[in-house]
């Protein structure tokens, strides 16, 4: 038998315990992270699923409304959800969890559950138990998003191997001709690049405000690092690195100035950045999503590909309650 009941506060330490030490968990099922957003914003109905006494699984959720159903959604302000589990967890158990799930929601009153799922990489020990049990019991692809990923292998010049030459030529010149990286804390310098350059190229706002940036960088100093590509003292191009979990470190933020883009600032970043992620012991480089609801923006998967990533899907699900 297995009880849900929904978190409170008070529960946010062994949360995030939980979260760190569980198979598939990132930053961006912690609390920690999650409590940024001002309160207000999201209903909160996060959920802690246990059996006999012990906790089996989380699920940081809230209670939405899309298109004029009342959802679950794990979570809308976080870049993955899902069910978070601990090692070593079986098939039979994912069934279990997505079955109670499932009755929970809909004798709690929802409509649908909506759930974006970290893609494999991000599980400690590989396996899709969860994904069988959601559609052994209904679940649908809402969407299939694609996100570039790099394999970081033992050594810097094994990945510049896989590099395309036009890459391997752009970080090149670019150290030639004076770009130099260094981690900085000039969130300031970078935000202004940042806009800026999603306002030419895309018409949109970035996803989080300065102030929450600088928030974010001040709950994870550790986890949450800017890396600038300066000429002289002027930061040219930057990318802010979000350490999901301890096997995959995410490119959360990339951008650079359109007035020095002849100096390939950014291609000199993540050589050095990839070299950095090797030292730190990652496995992954995750350069984010190239598709916004499945709409591929070529431009920007061409460039990910020159470093020899490849694309993986970043699955939301959906099952219909009614």
């Amino acid at each position: 038998m297995i009880d849900i009941v929904t978190y409170d506060e008070n529960q946010h330490a062994f949360w995030d315990e939980f979260v760190r030490s569980s198979n598939n968990g990132t930053i961006f099922h912690e609390r920690h992270f999650l409590n940024y957003h001002e309160p207000g914003r999201f209903m909160d109905h996060s959920l802690i699923f246990s059996e006999e006494g012990k906790t089996i699984a989380l699920l940081p959720a809230v209670d939405t409304e899309i298109d004029g159903v009342r959802t679950l959604y794990s979570h809308r302000g976080s870049s993955y959800g899902g069910i978070v589990q601990p090692m070593n967890q079986g098939v039979e158990k994912n069934v279990s969890i997505v079955k109670a799930l499932q009755h929970y929601a809909k004798n709690a009153g929802f409509g649908q559950i909506i759930m974006t799922l970290p893609p494999d990489i991000y599980n400690r020990q590989l396996n899709n138990y969860l994904e069988f049990a959601c559609f052994r019991n209904g679940y649908a692809y809402l969407k299939r998003e694609i996100s570039s990923v790099l394999k970081l292998e033992d050594d810097i010049e094994k990945n510049i191997e896989k590099f395309r030459k036009t890459n391997r030529t752009a970080f090149r010149r670019g150290e030639k001709r004076g770009v130099k990286v260094r981690q900085c804390d000039d969130y300031s310098a970078f935000y202004k690049i940042l806009k800026n350059n999603l306002k030419i190229r895309h018409g949109v706002e970035p996803t989080h405000r300065l102030e929450e940036l600088l928030d974010l960088k001040k709950r994870y100093p550790e986890r949450i690092r800017l890396y600038g590509a300066f000429l002289d003292d002027t930061m040219i191009a930057g990318i802010v690195m979000f350490d999901a979990n301890e096997r995959v470190t995410l490119a959360f933020y990339i951008s650079h100035h359109e007035d020095y883009q002849e100096y390939r600032g950014v291609n000199v970043l993540f050589k050095d950045v990839i070299a950095d992620s090797i030292a730190r012991g990652f496995h992954y480089l995750d350069y984010g999503i190239f598709t916004v609801n499945m709409e591929p923006n070529y431009g920007l998967a061409r460039f990910k590909e020159s470093f020899g990533a490849g694309g993986i899907f970043r699955d939301t699900l959906v099952l219909d309650l009614s």
